[in-house]
């Protein structure tokens, strides 16, 4: 163990200067990046999250509804042309007499005329009813439609099979005019993907007009050229009905009057080749010019031919841009569209236009804004808050450990480069919680480093030399840091599983700290001290300087504690029960939806109850106004409101205008629609769930079953009680929230694994001990490294909760609070249970005992 062959001095070393290479771009300016710095270095940098840089994260879901209307529209088509006679091919054949052909619910129906006309109508919708499309997986044919006959009434059903396929074709080809559309705004690394079967994930950085980009995704943008009906007008027509095969549309904008227009379009958006904003020639005013394809070209020359003074109606999205009359015939294949439009929305219709249309309706499910002002706040924030934690981590690692507290913090800054080296190099991204992450791991990094040197410290006292006891030290140390960070390795890899945007930013960050942490506490700190220290083989070492906050031998009678620490522990589990029950949680927007605005006024402090009356006349429902942190930040929740997403939209863009922008910077919006914050509060409970029978599955299988039902408990103890306390003080219950949640179980179990190493190792050692004696012997032998590992964990946790900014203070505040109740869990609650579960030393495996390792220990030991 003390050995280092040349091969593995130089993989280490490797390791390390690798994690500072890959670091280090982040230590510098993009200028410098781009202008000076070395070709042949490594030169991505972490990418920031949106809560660090500023940007707006846009959920959107496919409307299945949407889609299944398109498709029984164009089946209602199908028909139609079907029993008229008009075959794909071109070809003609018989008519069949129909009636009632109409839409009702899932089918497209229709009763023949004359029975005798059943079988003709059967062969006539054969090539309807053909498989039209491949299933993606199986590569077998999908029947979309089946066909129901009876007498002469005919139904045409739409099968799930075929609504699933066109619904994940309708997925792809969204997520591609959605990308193609964002890319036109000249915005930088936007991040388009695929969530779950009907979402897509939007994220844009650095662009903060939310309202126009869900202006921009909620267009379909079906583009249609048709004739106008003048064959009664338009308030004729909305008194009582059009025309038969036309339809009374409503104009685009204000500007433009409803029309009577023909269902059969000219020319699609389809045969589109290029759009582009413009000026018209004698007015000056925005336009948008378009050009066809050869096909398009052709059918709309033929068509304007016929027409000559006739007007023609170009129709988005089911609504008149702009009805011109045709003058002469428009043989080009190109035109412009006028329609009252600012140089922004010309811009923005020829983006629509450019991209294609949607194949079906989305829908904003949630929004999540950053201003950039935000961001560059949160990054200074965490800045500092780091910073000032690893200097206070620092400082009481050399007071407590001396020339070893040196070495543990080396190891600490490797790790922290290894980090950072690790997330620039996957492209992983950085959000807040990400930050609270790091400086997370700073203060629980240096767990290992404690178990090792109080391990170091009882061989020392246990009478080995100084080169033994390190080789002991660090030899028997490493089981319990693999458990106890395997257990929280299993909480980050679920709430990343589970989890979504910040959360998994968290845990991303968490579970590469934990892997980091295990070489660079273990492996590059033993290495530091063989080369610095063993090698010199010195005859005494200390391993205390100037703090010693737990005496070397204490010999407290915690089991005796079980009397009160278990009714006491009974009181507050039944009353933050009783707190649930009653006050129930603070739930944020993200479990109950609703709208959340941040601003920040310009003009100095603001004034609340302007605000506050101004927003009450929206009847918007409830509006919590309340000042956040500084007097001139102003947090603003609006409750969720009746009608689905969209009503969710409406509230908001209710807010903005009622504010204006005059003295107001938009910090924050963010918007949860009812389908999405029921799923992320059900996702929550089974994250924490998932994580405590993952948990108890890995302790029953490293231990025995009595030890992994005590762990389970303990930790439950801790999260039933830390649920008490946001029902006790309303602390705002959200997604940050519940990653706090289980980095309390990571901790406790890391805490309570800890323990119970050392009472397993004591139960096979001692195995003639009351078992009582056994916990408390454990109990004491460890109290230093629990004492040490909450006191530097504490450190970090309070430079972030006093300097990470409002943003995360509950999400910090805790995280304070489940080490404090990690650590009285695992010595009073975790220890104890073990008696109530009737373990005796006599159950443990007898084949192993501390002799027999210390023996081989011994014999493997080169002096």
């Amino acid at each position: 163990m003390l050995q280092f062959p040349i091969w593995k001095t130089t993989l280490i070393l490797l390791a390390v200067l690798s994690g500072l290479l890959f670091a280090a771009p982040n230590m510098v300016d993009e200028e410098t990046l781009e202008g000076n710095w070395p070709s042949w270095l490594p030169n991505d940098q972490m990418v920031l999250g949106l809560d660090l840089q500023g940007g707006s994260h846009l959920l959107v879901q496919v409307e299945r509804p949407s889609l299944v209307q398109d498709r029984l529209i164009t089946l209602r088509g199908d028909v139609r042309q079907a029993l008229l006679g008009q075959r794909a091919d071109g070809t003609r054949a018989e008519r069949i007499g129909y009636t009632g052909l109409a839409i009702s619910g899932e089918r497209v129906q229709f009763r023949l005329r004359d029975l005798n006309d059943a079988d003709a109508a059967r062969q006539a919708l054969q090539d309807i009813l053909q498989p039209q499309s491949t299933a993606l997986l199986t590569g077998l044919p999908v029947t979309e439609v089946t066909l129901d006959a009876s007498g002469g009434l005919f139904r045409l059903n739409l099968t799930d099979q075929g609504i699933d396929q066109r619904m994940a074709s309708a997925v792809e080809q969204s997520i591609e005019v959605v990308r193609r559309r964002i890319d036109e705004l000249g915005t930088t690394e936007p991040t388009i993907q695929r969530q779950g079967l009907d979402r897509i994930l939007v994220q844009v950085p650095g662009f903060d007009e939310p309202q126009r980009l869900k202006a921009l995704l909620a267009q379909t943008a079906k583009l249609e050229f048709r004739l106008v009906d003048l064959s009664m007008t338009p308030a004729e027509a909305a008194a009582g009905r059009p025309p038969a095969g036309s339809s009374l549309l409503e104009g685009y904008t204000e500007f433009e009057p409803p029309a009577i227009v023909e269902d059969r379009p000219i020319v699609t958006g389809e045969d589109l080749v290029d759009a582009q904003p413009s000026f018209a020639h004698q007015t000056g005013e925005p336009v948008v010019t378009f050009r066809f394809n050869t096909n398009g070209a052709r059918k709309f020359g033929r068509a304007t031919q016929e027409n000559v003074g006739r007007p023609f109606a170009i129709v988005l999205d089911d609504k008149v841009v702009s009805a011109p009359t045709i003058q002469e015939p428009i043989l080009g294949g190109s035109g412009q569209i006028s329609g009252q439009f600012s140089a922004e929305t010309a811009n923005d219709l020829a983006i629509l236009l450019r991209a294609g249309a949607l194949p079906a309706d989305l829908t904003v499910v949630e929004e999540r804004t950053v201003g950039p002002g935000l961001g560059q706040d949160s990054i200074e924030a965490g800045f500092w808050a780091a910073v000032v934690g690893a200097i206070l981590v620092v400082v009481f690692m050399i007071l407590v450990y001396g020339n070893f507290g040196i070495i543990a913090n080396i190891a600490l800054t490797a790790n922290i480069a290894l980090i950072i080296g690790v997330l620039s190099l996957i492209g992983a991204t950085l959000t807040l919680p990400g930050i609270a992450g790091i400086v997370l791991t700073v203060g629980m990094a240096v767990d290992a480093n404690v178990l090792i040197f109080e391990r170091v410290r009882e061989e020392l006292r246990a009478g080995r030399t100084p080169l033994k006891a390190i080789d002991a030290g660090y030899s028997r140390a490493l089981g319990t840091i693999l458990d106890a960070n395997i257990t929280t390795f299993i909480a980050a890899a679920i709430l990343f599983s589970l989890g979504s945007g910040p959360v998994r930013g968290f845990a991303v960050t968490l579970a590469i700290g934990i892997l980091t942490t295990v070489f660079s506490a273990f492996t590059f700190s033993r290495f530091m001290v063989v080369k610095g220290i063993v090698d010199r083989r010195p005859k005494t070492i200390s391993l205390r300087w100037i703090i010693d906050l737990v005496p070397d031998l204490t010999k407290f009678n915690f089991m005796n504690h079980r009397r009160w620490s278990f009714p006491l522990s009974a009181f507050m589990i039944i009353a933050s029960l009783g707190l649930f029950a009653v006050n129930g949680l603070n739930l944020g927007i993200d479990f109950k939806g609703g709208t959340l605005v941040e601003i920040k006024t310009t003009n100095g402090p603001a004034d609340i109850g302007a605000i506050r009356s101004t927003l009450s006349g929206l009847n918007l429902g409830d509006v919590e106004v309340q000042e956040f942190g500084a007097p001139d930040d102003i947090l603003i929740r609006v409750q969720k409101q009746e009608g689905g997403e969209d009503a969710q939209q409406e509230a908001v863009s209710k807010v903005r205008a009622a504010l204006g922008s005059d003295n107001i910077e938009y910090r924050r919006v963010e918007v949860v629609g009812p389908r999405v914050s029921g799923e992320l509060a059900q996702a929550g409970a089974i994250a924490v769930i998932a994580a405590l029978m993952a948990v108890l599955v890995y302790i029953w299988f490293r231990f025995e079953w009595h030890f992994a039902l005590g762990a389970v408990f303990a930790t439950v103890h801790d999260v039933v009680l830390t649920i008490g306390l946001f029902a006790l003080l309303q602390l705002d219950f959200n997604l940050s929230t519940i990653a706090a949640v289980l980095t309390i179980v990571g901790y406790s179990l890391n805490d309570t694994v800890v323990v119970y190493d050392r009472i397993r190792e004591n139960l096979r050692k001692f195995k003639r001990r009351a078992i009582s004696e056994v916990l408390d012997l454990a109990i004491n032998e460890t109290l230093s490294r629990t004492t040490l590992t909450s006191v530097t964990t504490l450190l970090a946790l309070l430079s972030l909760y006093i300097l990470g900014g409002e943003v995360i203070r509950s999400f910090t505040f805790a995280m304070i609070w489940g080490v404090v109740i990690g650590t009285y869990s695992s010595i009073f609650i975790a220890a104890p249970f073990l008696i109530f579960m009737r373990l005796r030393p006599g159950q443990m495996d007898a084949n192993r005992s501390d002799d027999k390792d210390e023996k081989e220990t011994e014999e493997k030991v080169s002096v």
